[in-house]
């Protein structure tokens, strides 16, 4: 199994076992220990793992793991919620899609949707659906986040505060005990805010990796959400509050 393969591996391991060894990689596959000792650092640096004595484990909840490892992680799961999602979206609807790459998937999803009105703070979100005609598009204003192609801070609010959305589609870094959507970027937080309030129906996207992750910022409760789409059944506390909140939990 080559580089390219391997690294996204790891780190969902690390995600699920919380913390991975440099002799059980190895054995996983079949590869030598200073293969992945190579493997280990490389994914330190970039900021996806942090190294331990004999392997590495989740970097602390402060940053989030770059793009192009979070665009690869688990893309079949999150194709199969893009899909579920999609279904829920009517021809002729309004939606917002927010940052992130599980609402990538959604887009790609919807290219088949007909008279839809997108607007999105998400370049990469704008990029699939521009060759569709089929799907006015409008990108909401502010400054441009290079790492992800996200647009955050007060100008995009001030967008969002423009519009009254049918639907809403957003993501979230993580996702705790009590029920509470959280992130790593504050200017990002208030954008998710201002969504959810200009939105009729609101549907997060977010797949099982982010009930083991944790970050410092809160966007709101699950309690304010419509539908849950994600890949996996939830934890049974979880599962109890989505029920006494009535949100409704869709597992693609």
């Amino acid at each position: 199994m080559s580089q390219k393969f391997r690294h996204p591996e790891i780190i969902e391991m690390a995600r699920q076992e919380g913390k991975v060894t440099v002799e059980g990689l190895a054995a996983h596959f079949g590869v030598t220990l200073q293969t992945i000792r190579r493997d280990l650092t490389e994914l330190a640096e970039a900021g996806a793992l942090a190294r331990v004595h004999g392997g590495a484990v989740l970097p602390s909840g402060t940053s989030n793991i770059g793009y192009e490892d979070r665009r690869v992680l688990n893309e079949a799961g999150k194709r199969r919620m893009g899909d579920v999602c999609a279904r829920l979206i009517p021809n002729g609807a309004s939606v917002f899609l927010n940052i992130g790459t599980t609402t990538e998937a959604v887009a790609r999803a919807l290219v088949q949707h007909r008279d839809l009105l997108v607007v999105t703070n998400n370049m990469n979100v704008a990029s699939i659906l521009t060759p569709h005609p089929a799907c006015e598009l409008i990108l909401a204003g502010g400054q441009l986040r290079r790492a992800d192609g996200g647009l955050t801070g007060n100008l995009a609010v001030q967008s969002i505060r423009a519009f009254k959305f049918d639907l809403a589609v957003i993501g979230c870094s993580a996702l705790d005990a009590d029920g509470d959507l959280l992130d790593f970027d504050i200017a990002e937080v208030g954008v998710s805010q201002a969504i959810i309030e200009q939105s009729r129906k609101t549907i997060l996207v977010a797949d099982h990796s982010k009930f083991q992750r944790s970050a410092p910022a809160r966007i709101a409760s699950l309690k304010a959400i419509d539908v849950f789409v994600t890949d996996r059944v939830l934890p049974t506390p979880l599962a109890d509050k989505c029920r006494d909140w009535q949100t409704h939990v869709i597992v693609a």
